[in-house]
């Protein structure tokens, strides 16, 4: 149907942040500083996040960049590695794009090194800003597991709403977790 894909292939999407962050779409030349992050954080990202035992070497962080770059050409997901003062020090994506209803979700995580710099925030309304205005997304959706406090502050200092409580919506290491739900829609957005 004509009119509802926004055309956007990003050869190298690059997003500047701030002085000391960078955002960009990572490549297979970043898999072993992606692997590396994950590794030194492993045990605190391993809490929250289930991905985190299935990314066990280089490998598989490669394997990951490219699953996102082929979803990034597909318009169905993009993964930005966030550079702190030319470090990778996490990732943050797009993903669940919705073409029909112009919404996605955002995910992200910081490496325990770079927390509490900001870093994730900044980039979240660098790439919030970025998804309303260049991809014409009408709403943002940022889901986290209910007992993931810190992760919640982000949207929250970032105007989202709150919009509910999926019970039993993600497995966690066996168990099922709760996950809240918080968005934002394109003219709520006042960054």
């Amino acid at each position: 149907m004509p009119g509802l894909f926004v055309i956007f292939k990003p050869v190298m999407l690059e997003l500047r942040v701030n002085d000391k962050i960078t955002m960009r779409q990572l490549q297979p030349a970043d898999a072993a500083s992606l692997y590396r992050q994950i590794d030194l954080s492993r045990k605190s990202l391993r809490k929250f996040l289930p991905w985190v035992d299935y990314n066990t070497n280089e490998e598989h962080s490669l394997r990951f960049i490219q699953l996102m770059l082929r979803k990034a050409d597909e318009q169905e997901a993009m993964a930005l590695g966030m550079w702190y003062q030319e470090e990778l020090c996490g990732v943050m994506d797009l993903h669940g794009w919705d073409h029909l209803l112009q919404k996605a979700e955002i995910g992200y995580w910081v490496s325990e090194a770079f927390q509490r710099k900001g870093i994730a925030t900044a980039c979240c309304k660098a790439l919030i800003t970025f998804a309303f205005k260049k991809l014409r997304l009408n709403k943002i959706e940022i889901r986290f597991v209910l007992q993931n406090e810190r992760s919640g502050q982000i949207p929250i200092k970032l105007g989202f709403t709150k919009e509910g409580i999926l019970r039993h919506s993600a497995k966690l290491h066996g168990q099922y977790v709760d996950m809240v739900v918080m968005g934002i829609l394109r003219e709520d957005w006042k960054h």
